[in-house]
C-alpha cells in the first residue's frame, strides 16, 4: 500500500503543470489556405501521445507536414463546453495500410504549451 504523503510530496515537487491529453476529446484546426475549420476527434492511440485520424483523400493532409507548429482549440467534454488553445506540434503523418484504420492517417499531435 502506498503512502499518501509520499504521493503528495512528489505532487509538489513538480515546477509545472502537467497537461494529461486525457482530459480533451476533440480537437479544431484551422489554418491559411484551408476553406474552413476541421474538427477531430482525438485518439489516444499510445501512452506518449494523442493523434487524430484523417481519411486518405482529405484536403487536410495537403496542408499539414510533420514539424509544423500550430494553435489548434481543443475541447474538453465536460457539462460545461470548455475550450483551450495550445501549440501544438505535428510529430508524424503515419499511413495505416492493413489494421484498424485502413485507408487513414495518423496524425501524431504534441502540445507545447496551453494560451489560456
Amino acid at each position: 500500500m502506498r503512502n499518501n504523503n509520499v504521493v503528495n510530496k512528489r505532487k509538489q515537487k513538480r515546477s509545472k503543470p502537467r497537461m494529461t491529453i486525457d482530459e480533451f476529446y476533440r480537437v479544431e484546426i484551422s489554418k491559411t489556405g484551408l476553406d474552413y475549420a476541421y474538427h477531430f476527434k482525438i485518439w489516444n492511440i499510445s501512452k506518449h501521445g494523442m493523434c487524430i485520424l484523417a481519411k486518405d483523400d482529405s484536403e487536410l493532409l495537403n496542408h499539414l507536414k510533420v514539424g509544423d507548429i500550430l494553435d489548434l482549440k481543443y475541447f474538453k467534454d465536460t457539462p460545461v463546453k470548455q475550450e483551450q488553445l495550445s501549440k501544438t506540434v505535428i510529430k508524424h503523418i503515419t499511413k495505416d495500410d492493413q489494421g484498424l484504420f485502413k485507408g487513414h492517417y495518423l496524425v501524431g499531435l504534441s502540445m507545447i504549451r496551453s494560451s489560456n
